[in-house]
């Protein structure tokens, strides 16, 4: 079970955090944006170029310090083919540098559709007979609420090619009450959800106690970190909504267990824009400094 990885990356770099690589052409330098421009025109290849350059930056310099990253593939789409190519190889640079990737696509489906899902993301894709990898993450996003029908595909293939997933529960938006908050039965609908997900990973047990369906439960609600942490001690859970959204080092606290394990902090503009704050460092050395703050930052709250 792919979580295995990532929390022995976690206890190696004893870090719980991952870097999110949403990029948009106003996070990138001037000379990483022209240098692509040059070669590829102000087209959608020329910003796929810099995306992807941007993001070989980056990771460059915290691969050691940080366990995982977490590319949001909207940002890739945005741009077509090109921007779904830069999406590609940033997996696969991540990747060679023994980083855990986490897509956050959050996709949900039924039937076969979700088992292409499954393949194209954590599984491989059938040509005549042969097999191939065609973005090859580690874990997945997985937007839930169509039911177990929208899951158990996923759970197919995680089992089969030692992947997870992570399912929406508790998400970081402030209009997340609006529905997850509505109780059934007594139960919160993010609680309920959480507890379809304690069941359906039963059957992709993992070590530490942790098994392999996650759930996102975002940092901008502590105290449903500290209630979900309590009820579902085998959910390994991401945690999103760290720096811009609001959340810090004592609001996800409540996601650990006692070893210091159970979750994963994301982080995104705060590290991908941190050069702009630092005129006196470079890409490199701004971006290193803000991840090993945040490491600190949440393992001495946590």
């Amino acid at each position: 079970m792919s979580f295995n990885r990532l929390i022995a990356k976690i206890i190696e770099t004893k870090n719980p955090t991952v870097v999110g690589l949403d990029p948009t052409l106003d996070y990138i330098p001037a000379e990483i944006k022209e240098g692509a421009f040059e070669a590829h025109g102000r087209t959608l290849e020329g910003a796929a170029e810099a995306f992807l350059n941007f993001n070989k930056a980056l990771i460059d310099a915290v691969y050691d310090v940080v366990p995982a990253v977490k590319p949001q593939a909207a940002f890739y789409e945005k741009y077509g083919w090109p921007g779904m190519r830069a999406l590609s190889e940033t997996i696969a640079y991540a990747k060679s540098k023994g980083l855990f990737v986490i897509v956050d696509a959050k996709r949900g489906d039924i039937g076969s559709t979700m088992e292409a899902y499954a393949d194209a993301w954590l599984g491989t894709a059938e040509v005549e007979g042969a097999s191939f990898t065609a973005f090859g993450c580690d874990a997945i996003t997985v937007n839930g609420y169509l039911g177990s029908d929208g899951i158990k595909p996923m759970i197919e293939v995680c089992r089969e090619q030692d992947k997870a997933i992570f399912v929406l529960a508790k998400t970081s938006n402030p209009s997340a009450g609006e529905l997850q908050d509505m109780k059934i039965d007594g139960k919160t609908v993010y609680e309920t959800m959480a507890s379809l997900c304690d069941s359906l990973g039963e059957s992709l047990p993992g070590e530490h106690g942790y098994h392999g369906v996650g759930v996102v439960v975002g940092a901008t609600y502590p105290e449903q970190l500290v209630e979900l942490r309590q009820k579902f001690p085998r959910i390994f859970f991401l945690v999103p909504g760290y720096g811009a959204q609001g959340g810090g080092g004592k609001s996800v606290a409540g996601a650990f267990d006692k070893d210091g394990l159970g979750a994963v902090v994301n982080a995104s503009r705060s590290l991908m824009c941190a050069w702009q704050k630092a005129p006196d460092l470079t890409l490199a050395e701004a971006t290193r400094a803000e991840a090993i703050r945040m490491r600190e930052d949440i393992v001495e709250n946590r």
